[in-house]
């Protein structure tokens, strides 16, 4: 590469950095650009140089530099501060091109922030309104079956390089007062979960996002119970086959508990399934059936009814610093039996 205080700047050496020449290190357009994998935002791709071309500076240093700046500050990483060359002038070493893109290469999957979270859904619903049980002392299930279907497989890629995030709650009051024998226990284990946050994990690394650390299957606030997580489990490393990436169980009465399995059913469908188990009882007079309640309604992001409800809802990418929405709306739809 000629690229040197002394050297002259040629076309390979600019399309190098914006990934449109033959280069093998690292280059903006590989986080800017469509990319591939757990690299790519979907934005407008940096313009090339042909090999007899002139690297000038409206058409060409211009885009490099202001995307290199716009994704520094997307992602929460410091640039070298720098003027950008302007029509007429010489066109000089700027320092530290390389040294900054690799910090970027590194940091693709951090945010600065997110966008609002989004809470429209369709379906049956998130809420079972209904009574649960199975005779007065058997065995029953509750199932959700949720999903998040992008437009394509790219547009889920933008989504989770760029710092999206799946986020599920749990909750259930009904019975409170003057409710079943195991309505409180219910009560109490619905409340336990706080928020499972599903991200990329990009580049097999956790992300900063808006502040927070996410690791892939990170769980938020919350206490309570046995635990099983799979922190290391993100949207990268999903299959078709189902995993589970959170499971909690009761220290309240044994063999109860909540269930979150995960797949990518498609590159643009993510399914995630979860069950409450309630086992038989065989102690005299107690009954293992639970109440229904009132329903947690679309578009919401919050749990506002009483009935048993898991909601599924997202965290876009943020356009504040100067994205484009590349990863478009996706649709969420929830089915409880």
């Amino acid at each position: 590469m000629t690229y040197s205080v002394t050297g002259t700047i040629q076309a390979a050496d600019y399309n190098n950095f914006a990934n449109l020449g033959t280069g093998t290190g690292n280059s903006v357009g590989n986080v800017w650009g469509v990319g591939s994998g757990d690299s790519g935002w979907g934005q407008t791709a940096i313009p090339a140089v042909s090999v007899t071309g002139t690297v000038t500076a409206p058409a060409y240093w211009t885009s490099l530099i202001a995307n290199l700046a716009t994704a520094g500050s997307q992602t929460g990483t410091v640039m070298t501060a720098r003027t950008l060359p302007v029509a007429g002038a010489t066109v000089t070493i700027l320092n530290d091109m390389q040294a900054n893109i690799n910090t970027l290469v590194n940091n693709r999957g951090n945010a600065i922030s997110s966008g609002t979270e989004y809470g429209v859904f369709t379906g049956t619903g998130v809420s079972k309104t209904t009574a649960t049980s199975n005779g007065t002392q058997g065995t029953w299930t509750i199932t959700w079956t949720q999903t998040v279907t992008f437009t394509s497989g790219d547009a889920a890629r933008y989504f989770w390089n760029a710092g999206g995030i799946v986020r599920l709650k749990y909750g259930k009051t009904s019975g409170a007062t003057g409710g079943t024998d195991i309505d409180p226990d219910w009560n109490t284990l619905a409340g336990w979960p706080g928020q499972i946050n599903l991200t990329g994990r990009v580049n097999s690394n956790s992300q900063l996002i808006a502040g927070g650390t996410y690791t892939g299957t990170t769980r938020v606030g919350g206490s309570g119970g046995t635990q099983t997580l799979a922190p290391t489990t993100g949207w990268y490393n999903l299959t078709t086959s189902p995993v589970t990436i959170f499971k909690l169980n009761s220290t309240i009465y044994s063999g109860e508990y909540i269930q979150t399995t995960a797949a990518a059913t498609s590159s643009s469908v993510l399914t995630l399934v979860t069950t409450w188990f309630q086992p038989a009882v065989v102690a005299p007079g107690t009954t293992t059936n639970i109440s229904g309640g009132t329903a947690t309604t679309s578009p919401s992001t919050t749990i506002t009814g009483t009935a048993p409800t898991v909601l599924l809802t997202y965290l876009p990418p943020s356009t504040a610093q100067g994205l484009t929405n590349t990863w478009g709306t996706p649709a969420i739809v929830s089915n409880v039996a």
